[in-house]
């Protein structure tokens, strides 16, 4: 099943299938569920096409998902960088922006680098 241009899965049920489309977690889906009337306990493929035109109305007329929203994203990360912040400066050399350390754990955002010769799995041919 497709819902706005994202592929939805049939199996699961409607709570968790919207939580596939960025932007909207498990509240939010909820939400959108509670607000169209639908039965959250409702598996994705047994929704009738009335249920998913009510689902996809309402999450566009409310709520901003998908490419929208990470263009919003993107946008506010690139005015912190041009106003100079502290958390733009953080963005631009891609370090954590949230106050965590960076003296160790902070591999995922700098893309597991390892730069000492100490760091890294020894070779088991070495012996």
């Amino acid at each position: 099943m497709r819902l706005l241009g994202i592929n939805i899965p049939d199996n699961k049920k409607v709570e968790i299938s919207l939580t596939y489309l960025y932007g909207i977690g498990r509240t939010l889906s909820r939400d959108v569920l509670e607000k169209t009337r639908i039965d959250l306990n409702k598996r994705a493929k047994d929704l009738t096409p009335d249920e998913i035109s009510k689902i996809k109305e309402y999450i566009e007329k409310n709520y901003k998902i998908e490419g929208e929203l990470k263009q919003i994203i993107k946008q506010n990360i690139l005015m912190l960088k041009d106003l100079g912040t502290y958390r733009g400066s953080r963005h631009a050399r891609r370090l954590p922006t949230r106050g965590q350390r960076t003296k160790t754990n902070s591999r995922t955002v700098r893309g597991n680098v390892r730069k000492t010769a100490g760091s890294g799995k020894r070779k088991t041919d070495l012996k």
